[in-house]
């Protein structure tokens, strides 16, 4: 048993610490692959022969040192495989790792519900359970074959391997972060829908300029937008076509915010999360013969070795300077 699979109980408005937290398990392990907005697979392998305790021991100094030092708990869940360490998060509570004993695996699957394996989503488990093969010990006992008119013939052979606890999956150290998040607190819980707009385009046009810095676009954005009763409400979007133009990014995530109706809410804080980052070498741009829409990315362009040079506020649009 040597993979980790951590969630921080980080609020949603503070996954600027993650990176320090990763720097924990760092110090057990270099093979540490992050998992935006809050976790992290880590490989104790080499951990548990050159520390002498095994994965489980190592999870609860990583939870005292992480409380002990940021004052943040955690989840844990251990397994031979990052695929069985994720599902054993989903049982894993605070203080308590939940682990797949390496030789007890297809009893650890059996009862649970299909819908807990990675890459089966709503649609999949939906279609599997009108046949009856609601959990996974149904699933490794149904034959290949049927499991692939179901789903298909690749999706159903992945599907057999992953019900029956074959994890070919890998930890991936120093991975490409997949996604990108910022947030817009208020200071006091905000009534007005134009403070909310201005809070979105704030954000927008940080996620665009941070895209650009680093050669990436992105697919998808999520808004998640907190009331003052400390409940939330989150949206996604896949956009048509993925970018880091900071007006494109406005111009959805203001419709978003359009789309939830809200009326007098007060908001406490806004984030925003860009996610399927991509290499922007890699994208392709509808053109389109508005001369506008290729001036304003020069504008871009030129505003970003101003930032670059003079600081993130040196250029910003006008109605976030007042």
């Amino acid at each position: 048993m040597t993979i980790l699979c951590v969630r921080f109980q980080l609020p949603p408005m503070y996954e600027a610490a993650l990176p320090q937290l990763l720097g924990l398990l760092e110090e057990f392990t270099p093979v540490v692959e992050a998992l935006p907005p809050d976790g992290a697979l880590a490989d104790l392998g080499g951990a548990e022969r050159y520390f002498g305790r095994d994965a489980v021991e190592l999870a609860s100094v990583i939870r005292v040192r992480a409380l002990a030092h940021f004052g943040v708990d955690c989840v844990i869940g251990a397994g031979p495989g990052p695929m069985l360490a994720r599902i054993a998060l989903r049982a894993a509570r605070p203080g308590l790792t939940c682990a797949v004993p390496e030789d007890a695996v297809a009893e650890f699957l059996a009862d649970r519900p299909v819908a807990v394996l990675p890459g089966v989503g709503a649609a999949t488990a939906r279609t599997l359970c009108e046949y009856g093969l609601d959990t996974l010990g149904r699933v490794a006992a149904a034959p290949l074959s049927t499991l692939q008119r179901l789903v298909g013939a690749k999706a159903g052979r992945e599907l057999h391997e992953k019900a029956n606890g074959i994890d070919r999956g890998r930890v991936v150290p120093n991975a490409v972060s997949r996604s990108l998040a910022t947030d817009r607190p208020f200071e006091r819980d905000e009534l007005d829908p134009e403070r909310h707009r201005r809070a979105l385009l704030s954000a927008a046009e940080e996620i665009g300029a941070r895209l650009r810095a680093v050669d990436k676009v992105c697919r998808t954005l999520t808004l998640t937008v907190r009331y003052a009763d400390r409940s939330a409400t989150t949206r996604s979007r896949t956009l048509a076509e993925p970018t880091a133009h900071s007006a494109a990014l406005a111009k959805a995530v203001y419709g978003m915010y359009d789309a939830l109706g809200l009326q007098r809410a007060r908001v406490r804080a806004i984030a925003l999360r860009a996610e399927g980052l991509t290499p922007a070498e890699q994208a392709s741009h509808q053109l389109t013969f508005d001369p506008a829409d290729e001036r304003i990315r020069r504008i871009e362009e030129v505003a970003d070795r101003a930032r670059a040079k003079f600081g993130p506020r040196a250029v910003m649009p006008g109605r976030l300077a007042a």
